[in-house]
């Protein structure tokens, strides 16, 4: 019997101007698809003019900076739709989707598509259910009166997994593929008669009680910080009348 976390996944992820889901705008993405564990990985990479300036801080991080990006970059309208698109390819395809802290990048890439497309990643997901592996909502389910910081630098140090050119997202999507198998491996007794769909489903719920217990702390030490319990994707903000 092939468990879930040794079978097909494929795995997103963005490099951005910053980090808020809102504002921010994507400025490189790839998707990483892998039929087994061990087998090749097929990679699909995008590079974007965001037309906005990049933050020379988030330069720093990902090294992507404005002259590159408007001699290279592609217009975002198009780019989006594609990722929105590959991803739905994969869920049809039944393959669950590993995201890195998912609310953040599956958020953005919504709010890109509103922005530049006036859709929406639900509406590329109509006709099929996302199924989605946050190895950071996992770990910190199944270890977590560990301390210590949880990026994904930190988890595969921990994991054993390599990543080589950390915040190139091609780069960034492999490793979280190879994390998810990692910890489904090591918490194999408590994770491998789940499904992705379940685990889909009780991501959800363990991800809004990390939300609470991380809120009551910035409550309890003063930090005006809101922590939001939605997982893998963000409600829209209201609009102000």
């Amino acid at each position: 019997m092939t468990h879930w976390f040794d079978g097909p996944l494929a795995a997103f992820d963005t490099e951005t101007t910053g980090v808020d889901v809102e504002e921010d705008r994507i400025v490189s993405a790839a998707l990483a698809v892998q039929d087994s564990a061990g087998g090749p990985v097929r990679v699909t990479r995008w590079l974007v003019n965001p037309g906005v300036p990049v933050p020379p801080g988030a330069t720093e991080i990902h090294g992507l900076t404005d002259g590159h990006l408007q001699r290279n970059g592609r217009w975002p309208a198009p780019a989006v739709d594609e990722m929105a698109r590959a991803l739905a390819e994969q869920s049809a395809a039944g393959r669950p989707l590993v995201v890195m802290n998912a609310p953040f990048d599956l958020t953005l890439l919504d709010r890109e598509l509103k922005r530049h497309r006036a859709s929406s990643l639900g509406t590329h997901l109509e006709n099929t259910s996302l199924c989605v592996l946050d190895p950071r909502v996992l770990d910190k389910q199944m270890d977590r009166y560990r301390k210590g910081r949880r990026t994904l630098t930190d988890l595969c140090e921990l994991y054993g997994v390599e990543l080589a050119g950390a915040h190139d997202a091609a780069a960034d999507a492999m490793a979280a593929l190879e994390l998810v198998r990692a910890v489904g491996r090591r918490f194999a007794p408590r994770l491998e008669r789940l499904t992705p769909a379940e685990l889909h489903t009780l991501q959800a719920v363990w991800h809004a009680a990390q939300a609470r217990g991380l809120q009551a702390w910035f409550t309890r030490s003063g930090t005006p910080e809101t922590v939001d319990p939605a997982w893998p994707l963000r409600p829209e903000l209201r609009t102000a009348a």
